[in-house]
């Protein structure tokens, strides 16, 4: 038997995810449904494009619910432990200045469960956050990006 995939997250992006399925099958899967009987209403199902629309967002809804279950029963949520307070590790929020241009970026490292680059939440996968996990405040690093190569300092990690 294959072994189910970990999802790293915070205590925060697990409630999020356990908001989201709430909503999904509470208030979302009821507005389907509905939308599903109206376009039934309409007729001949053959040419009906409401119908086909509500079945496919239909299918949306229960893929999501089947994904978000699957990532709350494999979470593993990510504690700090307050020590190495000066490395990067899962969960912490890490400051660093490109080189040698001097731009300043903060991101959090989190699971790929609940990345949000336009919150500043960087997935432990991302190129960015797998070049900058384990280093130091201070050290310089080279991080590969799609677009190239870039160089950073980190200049701090919380």
């Amino acid at each position: 038997m294959a072994t189910e995939k970990v999802f790293p997250m915070t205590e925060a992006g697990k409630e999020k995810l356990e908001q989201e399925l709430e909503y999904l099958k509470t208030v979302k899967r009821k507005e389907v449904v509905e939308r599903i009987k109206i376009a039934r209403s309409f007729g001949d199902l053959s040419e009906n494009s409401e119908y086909d629309s509500a079945k496919e967002e239909q299918a949306f809804v229960e893929g999501r619910i089947t994904t978000i279950e699957n990532m709350i029963r494999n979470a593993k949520i990510i504690e700090d432990d307050g020590s190495n307070s000066d490395t990067v590790t899962l969960g912490k929020s890490v400051t660093f200045v490109e080189l040698p241009d001097g731009d300043e970026e903060t991101y959090t490292i989190v699971g790929s469960a609940e990345a949000d680059p336009f919150e500043g939440k960087i997935s432990n996968d991302s190129p960015i956050a797998k070049s900058l996990l384990g280093k130091k405040v201070d050290e310089e690093v080279t991080v590969q990006t799609p677009g190239g190569e870039m160089r950073v300092r980190i200049t701090s990690v919380k």
